[in-house]
């Protein structure tokens, strides 16, 4: 199953530690960058070192994104001298070191390349006898400036065939990092859109097995739908259901194996189509995106069938619409693969 990792910033750390006391113990990744110089102090180093000593107390797995930089800053020649004075378990490289120099220190700890820059056979070369080796999308504060799909999976494709791991970040829904607070993303298309359905679409479209939340902020609500679909594969579909069928909200229920592209079958609607009575026609409206429908009487023995619509469809008066995808999640609503689990519920 995917894992969610959070990415943490030494100027919004305080804000942010209460997050991190929830999950502790989890061993959960954590992004953590040494190399932004708007974050730079005459204390830098020392909040640095607090701040990694705390998040290793409470368990977590942190990765440090380093560069020259870094070295610099903290007054260090070795990358490697840093990484254990700081408690690093991962070094994510950025820029500044030659392809020998971080073989070399692949070979001391795990490392994490630029999957956005790096070439696959140079990305060979230096899994070559390493601890372990991963690669890492960058995430993009600019709107217009994230990665599009056919890239991303190109590169992300290249990278798994030379045998690493790929990771990639999703934006955060609450606190938003500036000074641009617009999301940070690795995929253009996911700027603004729920953390939850951004996951979703890395997770099951992709196959990206490391997720980062980008910004500082994520909302309980949003972590728990995340977090519920790493552990049980069940993806919480936000829906506004109409009052009569709102007895749906919370059931799991599967998308049918043969449900053909741009529809999702709910394969156990026929046990849960009991309402009490025939279905009688009504709201026999356009099917947008993101419909939730439920065939009527007219249609014979497939009345009280479930149906959720993935792009629109003309009106039919033998399907009602029921209900309607909250808007931004329709996304998660496509990351629905044949036979898996889904649930629609309230909010």
């Amino acid at each position: 199953m995917p894992e969610l990792g959070r990415s943490v910033y030494l100027t919004s750390f305080e804000s942010q530690r209460p997050a991190f006391q929830r999950d502790a113990g989890s061993s959960s990744p954590v992004f953590l960058s040494l190399h932004m110089s708007e974050e730079f102090s005459s204390d830098y180093c020392r909040r640095a070192e607090e701040a990694c000593r705390w998040l290793a107390g409470q368990g977590y797995r942190i990765i440090g994104d380093v560069s020259v930089k870094t070295m610099e800053q903290f007054g260090e020649r070795d990358l490697g001298a840093l990484a254990q004075r700081l408690g690093l378990w991962a070094l994510r490289v950025d820029y500044g070191l030659s392809e020998e120099e971080t073989a070399a220190l692949a070979r001391q700890f795990p490392v994490i390349l630029n999957a956005s820059t790096i070439s696959p056979t140079a990305a060979r070369r230096i899994a070559d006898g390493a601890v372990k080796v991963m690669a890492m999308h960058n995430f993009y504060p600019r709107p217009e400036t994230g990665l599009d799909d056919a890239f991303f999976r190109k590169t992300t494709r290249a990278l798994r065939e030379a045998g690493l791991s790929v990771l990639a970040f999703i934006p955060g829904d609450e606190e938003l990092r500036g000074p641009l607070h617009l999301g940070l993303p690795t995929i253009e298309r996911h700027r603004g859109l729920p953390p939850s359905a951004c996951f979703a679409d890395l997770a099951v479209n992709f196959g990206v097995e490391e997720i980062f939340v980008g910004d500082p902020g994520l909302s309980l609500r949003e972590e728990a739908r995340i977090r519920r679909f790493c552990r049980e594969g069940i993806l919480e579909i936000p829906a506004m259901l109409a009052e009569p069928y709102r007895a749906l909200y919370g059931r799991v229920f599967t998308n049918r194996a043969d449900s053909p592209a741009g529809l999702i079958r709910f394969a156990e609607s026929r046990t849960y189509s009991c309402f009490g009575e025939a279905v009688a026609p009504g709201n026999c409206n356009l099917r947008k995106a993101g419909s939730v429908t439920l065939d009527n009487s007219r249609y014979g023995r497939y009345s009280g069938e479930l149906q959720l619509t993935l792009g629109d469809r003309d009106p039919d008066d033998r399907v009602n619409v029921i209900g309607q995808v909250e808007e931004g999640y329709l996304l998660l609503a496509q990351s629905i693969r044949r036979g898996a689990k889904f649930c629609l519920t309230p909010d």
